[in-house]
């Protein structure tokens, strides 16, 4: 999928802002509440406040700092276009980052200091959003949507913070959360390994339960681990299955999405489809029909491989 001249990048655009505009219309505004910032454990160790939600933000910054070497550093995830290098490096930059504001935050919980754990955390959906339009859709709206991306995440704490209105914000927080998977699914990718970005978005949404539920997981694990120290360590783990599908991932020949490589797997393993199904090339291999080894586990292989 290509957005080939300024036109139709320009109408993308205008829909998008005449989308935003409506909902900033029809939508009430949601004030921040204060008792987000109560959370279940409160424990101090060593003197430190908030103990276990200040240094689960510790993985955060390796990391950062591992996926930001590996991606300026020998072409180790063999980035072919300046925009990725550039969309990533801004990501593992905000992954870092998220490291200093979220234990900065956490030491003494509050609006102002709240400011800094979002941002860095606004930066990384905007970089991940722009290499994902970069790799799904066109080089060119990709990278030219890098820094305008960037602006309105910032812009969207900055609203939420001077006008105590979170609807901008959430909008760059969840949108690309459904955004990625919807386009990970439905567009044909550039590179193979395409399903580890539904992996981010699982342990992303595991986060997001274990920050819902602070408390309950606080009394589920007998007071030892709250849901929101649980919600970071979930958190760390999207950049690492990021680090792990550039590192493993290569050009694609054949661009398939993957609805369209499970429907032909689907119609592979039918029994009503051409040749043998799975269950059949089973068989074959017990009663050691020649080649029936070689092509159970091709086919085998071809249901987890994305």
């Amino acid at each position: 999928m290509r957005i080939e001249t300024r036109g139709q990048r320009a109408a993308v655009w205008g829909v998008a802002a005449a989308m935003f505009v409506v909902l900033m219309i029809v939508t009430p505004k949601i004030p921040q509440d204060q008792k987000y910032h109560q959370f279940a454990d409160k424990r101090n160790f060593f003197g430190i406040p908030n103990t276990l939600n200040v240094v689960s933000n510790f993985p955060f910054l390796v990391i950062g700092i591992v996926g930001l070497v590996l991606t300026l550093h020998g072409n180790n995830f063999g980035l072919s276009l300046q925009g990725e290098v550039l969309g990533w490096s801004i990501f593992f930059v905000g992954i870092t980052a998220t490291a200093f504001g979220s234990a900065y935050y956490h030491l003494q919980p509050n609006d102002a200091r709240l400011v800094w754990d979002r941002l860095p955390m606004t930066v990384g959906f905007a970089s991940v959003m722009a290499v994902f339009i970069i790799e799904r859709i066109d080089e060119t709206t990709g990278r030219a949507s890098i820094f305008p991306l960037l602006i309105a995440g910032a812009g969207s704490v900055a609203y939420w913070r001077f006008a105590n209105d979170l609807r901008i914000y959430a909008l760059v927080q969840f949108v690309p959360c459904f955004a990625i998977p919807a386009m990970a699914i439905l567009l044909p990718p550039k590179y193979s390994h395409s399903h580890y970005w539904l992996w981010a978005a699982g342990w992303y949404l595991l986060a997001k339960i274990q920050e819902a539920l602070d408390m309950k997981f606080y009394r589920w694990t007998h007071f030892l681990v709250s849901g929101h120290t649980l919600k970071h360590l979930s958190a760390a783990m999207v950049p690492v299955m990021t680090i792990i599908m550039l590192y493993s991932r290569n050009l694609r020949v054949e661009r398939l999405s993957l609805l369209d490589k499970w429907r032909q797997q689907m119609r592979t393993s039918s029994p009503r489809g051409s040749g043998d199904s799975l269950a059949q090339k089973w068989k074959s291999y017990w009663s050691g029909r020649p080649n029936s080894s070689s092509l159970l586990h091709d086919e085998s292989e071809s249901l987890v491989r994305a």
